[in-house]
């Protein structure tokens, strides 16, 4: 029925606008989950709740949502998505030669871990944005606070992605991992399973306060290993956001950026506000280093796959070339670059 489908539509696109935005996640939530339970009826269902107003009579659909569905539902824009629409502010304008020149994402997270929708739904807002490709990393097991996938669900991941892309296509979800650093350099997932996977990211998200040495030789340790495609959000980093702040991780960054460079691991930039990691001082001297990049939003919601603005505009603000980001190139030579790593 296409009015209903007109209205989760119109439902998702206010979370959306809202998501890019930095709102609060349960406000968030509330749109995404009115979304959910007007897809979840059956046609005469949605009929009769059109006919009658009777929206908040549903579990979880309150004056604000109802009064967005009522819109949607008689055609009309919802006015809360007209004023979000109205309200969105160019993200990264100072990146934008270089945003044009992405195809896709590679660090993106589902609700298989911790991020808060579908694969599915991740995927098409990454169509609809433009990729041509976007890697799917959810997070390794040793991060249960985040969910993290075992090497059963990963294998249960990579079936449903694989039936994805069959009907997806041409656009392509690469398989992936953030694959955990762990204290000793080793990476938390098995060898066999990281060897299958499109894109391996490989990040720190323990012992973050470590001395210089121990963090410079983990650092160098991971990202020396053939599996290993991009470096995550190297200093651990956060400069804002509901979180609070915390410092950089301390380590050689001459030492690790000379593996990256070595070993054909890429450098993210990542695009999350909060993060905007590496400083800036590190990204110029990671070109310097001749590293290779990758400008990554760290997704954990369709609206935030449009914050890759914020990476490009640091990006080109430090020297970062578009040849030298990995995300700029086709298909076919990024998956070459990645499996000549392995």
């Amino acid at each position: 029925m296409a009015a209903q489908r007109d209205t989760v539509s119109a439902l998702r696109e206010i979370a959306f606008w809202m998501e890019r935005s930095r709102a609060e996640t349960a406000r968030v939530r509330a749109y995404r989950r009115a979304a959910g339970i007007v897809a979840a009826l059956s046609p005469e269902e949605f009929t009769e709740y059109r006919k009658n107003g009777r929206w908040q009579e549903l579990p979880g659909i309150g004056p604000k949502t109802a009064a967005a569905i009522v819109s949607a539902a008689a055609g009309d824009v919802p006015a809360k998505l007209i004023e979000s629409r109205s309200g969105a502010e160019p993200i990264g304008p100072g990146g934008k030669a270089l945003r044009e020149r992405l195809r896709g994402d590679l660090h993106t997270h589902s609700d298989w871990s911790d991020g808060g929708s579908p694969i599915e739904e991740m995927m098409r807002t990454a169509i609809a944005l433009g990729h041509e490709y976007c890697a799917l990393t959810d997070h390794s097991p040793r991060l249960k606070v985040a969910n993290g996938l075992s090497a059963e669900r990963l294998r249960r991941q990579l079936d449903v992605i694989e039936r994805l892309n069959a009907e997806l296509a041409p656009f392509r979800i690469l398989t992936g991992i953030e694959v955990d650093i762990l204290d000793d350099g080793t990476l938390d997932q098995q060898a066999e399973l990281l060897e299958r996977l499109d894109i391996v990211v490989a990040s720190v998200h323990s012992n973050l306060r470590a001395d210089s040495e121990t963090m410079t030789k983990r650092m160098v340790y991971a990202v020396a290993n053939p599996n290993v495609d991009i470096f995550g959000h190297c200093t651990g980093r956060l400069v804002e956001g509901g979180r609070g702040t915390r410092p950089e991780s301390r380590f050689d960054a001459v030492v690790v950026f000379e593996a990256c460079r070595r070993y054909g691991t890429a450098v993210e930039i990542n695009s999350r506000p909060e993060r905007r990691d590496p400083p800036s001082r590190l990204i110029r001297l990671a070109v310097e280093m001749e590293c290779r990049f990758s400008i990554d939003t760290d997704a954990h919601a369709p609206g935030q796959l449009d914050w890759q603005g914020y990476g490009c505009e640091r990006a080109l603000a430090n020297g970062v070339t578009p040849e030298r980001v990995i995300d700029t190139w086709p298909l076919d030579d990024l998956l070459a670059f990645t499996q000549d790593n392995a």
